[in-house]
């Protein structure tokens, strides 16, 4: 269908997970890829599968918390590709404690990975975009923007519930900034999804918990990275065009 042919992208967290889905996805549909992440080998292994579908995808490592290096690392892709069309935010993250155990070290790092990020790289593409009048912010938020009870019940999350609920306020702030310029600004929010990862982790809580995803999704399922990308898609594509500052549930209707 090559729904976003010739459309430049960039997707943070691109190494592994849903970052690695979404760009294979955005890759099938024509995007010219721009792929981010601090694990550089494992983003160079993305980059490698989508050109092996037939792709194009050029991969760069750095941490996007970090503002000079988001300058340097935009400056290249913009350089390399004359402009972005597609902004996916899907780095994030967190490390989990019950919030009476949490300490501001590890709020801070959780706030910096999710929050920091997705405004650094949102204002890093805004002056193309907004000089073209045309542009496309994706944000990864998730279901814990409404409090998750099976990672309530197991480690406790305040920290990443937070985030992902200020993902939401983020692009409903965004939608009004932007529209004037023709940008768009929306949000994914991912139920539990089984990728490599977490799949484990959600397999254990089945047996150990009182509230484990299968008794909290009426779908009784976990989601699949392929489905959150298909999602990514549409919102990149001109089938939402008269979509803004919305955030896209897609968790088996939890």
């Amino acid at each position: 269908m090559a729904r976003l042919k010739d459309r430049v992208a960039i997707v943070t967290g691109a190494a592994q997970g849903l970052g690695r889905a979404i760009a294979l996805k955005l890759g099938a549909e024509g995007a010219r890829l721009a792929l981010l992440d601090m694990q550089a080998e494992a983003v160079a292994e993305t980059a490698a599968l989508v050109k092996a579908a037939g792709g194009e995808a050029v991969a760069w490592s750095g941490d996007v918390t970090d503002e000079a290096t988001v300058t340097d690392l935009f400056g290249r892709i913009h350089a390399h590709y004359g402009q972005v069309d597609v902004l996916v935010n899907n780095v994030g993250g967190s490390r989990n404690m019950k919030i009476w155990e949490m300490t501001a070290e590890v709020w801070d790092f959780t706030i910096r990975l999710n929050l920091r990020s997705a405004f650094l790289c949102t204002r890093a593409v805004l002056p193309g975009m907004m000089a073209r009048k045309s542009g496309n912010i994706i944000c990864l938020s998730s279901g814990a923007k409404e409090g998750t009870p099976w990672t309530a019940e197991d480690t406790g999350a305040p920290a990443y519930s937070t985030c992902k609920a200020g993902i939401h306020g983020f692009i409903r702030d965004l939608c009004w900034e932007l529209s004037p310029y023709g940008i768009r600004a929306n949000a994914v929010a991912p139920g539990p999804i089984g990728t490599t990862k977490n799949a484990p982790l959600f397999a254990s809580q089945e047996e150990r918990l009182v509230h484990p995803p299968s008794r909290m999704v009426p779908m009784v399922r976990l989601g699949q990275p392929h489905e959150i990308a298909d999602a990514v898609c549409f919102l990149a594509s001109d089938e939402s065009s008269y979509i803004t500052g919305v955030t896209l549930d897609v968790a088996g209707g939890r």
